[in-house]
């Protein structure tokens, strides 16, 4: 009886080689040119792709998860430079979104979906702290003393060591009668 184990597994290794190589070579959801992003409830569009045909760059649209088609959406005109275009869609409700650019000679720039979060709600603002209140590494006193305190209270640690080495020392020695 034959063995076709090692065959099985040679070929398990060279699927799993491949893999990777099958997928880099799927082109990747953006186009090379174009790069959205979200700021609030704007998402906005920069291509540098388009040429200017007839005084125009060419026509963005934002797509909800429904529509369909690049007329369904949201249509801007491109606006910019010879270097860089761009287009802005401002009140866009949360919710995720696609971006298509068709440039004004006919071809795609590219199409890109983006997330569009709901705004975070502000907590309302903590109530003004009272001025010194309870000082953290003080002994937790909101009092303050004085100096003449202070230097008592150290006249008395001070007192209280002096007694202590003094003792320690007394007792070292031998009884005396």
């Amino acid at each position: 009886m034959r063995n076709s184990s090692p065959v099985l597994r040679s070929g398990l290794t060279v699927a799993a080689a491949a893999l990777p190589l099958a997928l880099a070579a799927v082109p990747a959801a953006a186009g090379p040119g174009i790069s959205v992003s979200t700021t609030g409830s704007t998402v906005s569009v920069t291509t540098s792709t388009c040429t200017q045909v007839n005084g125009s760059w060419g026509t963005a649209s934002l797509l909800t998860s429904s529509q369909g088609s690049f007329a369904q959406g949201r249509q801007v005109t491109l606006s910019g430079t010879s270097t860089s275009q761009s287009a802005a869609w401002s009140n866009v409700t949360p919710g995720t979104y696609t971006v298509i650019v068709i440039c004004s000679d006919g071809t795609t720039a590219g199409t890109q979906s983006v997330v569009v979060s709901p705004a975070p709600t502000r907590s309302p603002s903590p109530s003004a702290s009272p001025s010194r209140g309870v000082m953290g590494g003080v002994g937790g006193s909101s009092t303050d003393y004085g100096t003449v305190t202070l230097v008592a209270g150290g006249a008395l640690v001070g007192t209280g060591v002096l007694a202590t080495a003094w003792y320690l020392r007394r007792r070292n020695k031998p009884y005396r009668l």
